[in-house]
């Protein structure tokens, strides 16, 4: 099949492209800056986008525009470009990457966003498989690069209440070989599948398992109170995270982001989940080779 993909160029496009090849697919990668072999295009301008989709068979939808002011409204208007340019092309399904947390009235604005552009996708003609997770473990992923750089960089960390909060973490491979498995498959279309790791974990709880297989042993303070714009500003000085991005992430880790039925994703995918720490090591693999 003919697979254009909007957001090649980051962290899970890298990871998805070379498997999409691999299981035979003609990729078409779109990013809005020109490389060589690629399309480009941005995603809120609809003759661009027409004009990647021609002649495909399906999209892959991995875009997110964290880091802008005013993301959640740029997602949700390219979004509806996507969605009407691919009914345009006649396309048979559009697969979104999203992010977990139930549709509870506190979710942050950063997960809500998310769900919104998941009910634009899918508001067109072409059928929509979303793929939902939540923390990505792999390298260039923001949360991982995060985690990663608390452990290297302080002796002493401040925990807020959100490093209590459960999560489901979930390898990189694992989130790309699932996109690549709901392609072209019918019994997809139309529908949301959770895909997790094979562990509940708390944000500390990953920070402290990370540190221990960096060997170390950082001071984890936590304290009862600790708002999100000063947690981003935290983050933002010790972390390569920027603050525009941090602070939506942070806002986000007061919710609970588990999976609700993982088996749903492996009945069409048959796969075993990678354990944490494997999934870290991974991880340290490809961050030492680049």
């Amino acid at each position: 099949m003919r697979v254009v993909v909007f957001g090649a160029s980051g962290t899970i496009g890298r990871a998805l492209l070379p498997q999409l090849a691999a299981a035979g697919h003609d990729v078409v990668p779109v990013s809005r800056s020109p490389r060589d072999g690629w399309v480009t295009a941005d995603v809120t301008d609809p003759e661009a986008v027409g004009r990647a989709l021609a002649g495909s068979d399906l999209a892959i939808y991995l875009v997110h525009s964290l880091g802008s002011p005013d993301f959640a409204e740029r997602d949700r208007r390219a979004a509806g470009v996507v969605a009407e340019q691919a009914e345009r092309a006649g396309l048979e399904q559009i697969v979104y990457l999203g992010g977990l947390g139930d549709d509870a009235e506190d979710l942050s604005t950063h997960l809500r966003s998310r769900r919104e552009t998941e009910r634009v996708l899918a508001s067109g003609a072409v059928p929509l498989t979303t793929l939902r997770a939540a923390v990505v473990i792999g390298a260039g992923s923001a949360a991982f690069e995060t985690m990663l750089a608390l452990v290297e960089r302080l002796p002493v960390m401040v925990m807020p209440r959100w490093g209590r909060t459960e999560t489901q973490p979930v390898a990189i491979d694992d989130v790309a070989r699932a996109l690549v498995g709901v392609c072209g498959i019918p019994a997809a279309y139309g529908r949301a599948f959770d895909v997790g790791g094979p562990e509940v974990m708390t944000y500390r709880a990953m920070v402290e398992r990370i540190a221990r297989m960096r060997r170390r042993r950082p001071l984890i303070v936590e304290v009862p109170v600790l708002t999100p714009r000063l947690s981003s500003l935290w983050l933002y000085l010790v972390t390569p995270v920027g603050a525009a991005v941090a602070r939506p992430l942070v806002e986000g880790l007061r919710n609970p982001t588990t999976v609700r039925d993982g088996g749903a994703i492996r009945e069409l995918v048959p796969f075993e989940p990678t354990p944490f720490e494997d999934a870290v090591r991974d991880a340290l693999t490809v961050r030492k080779g680049q």
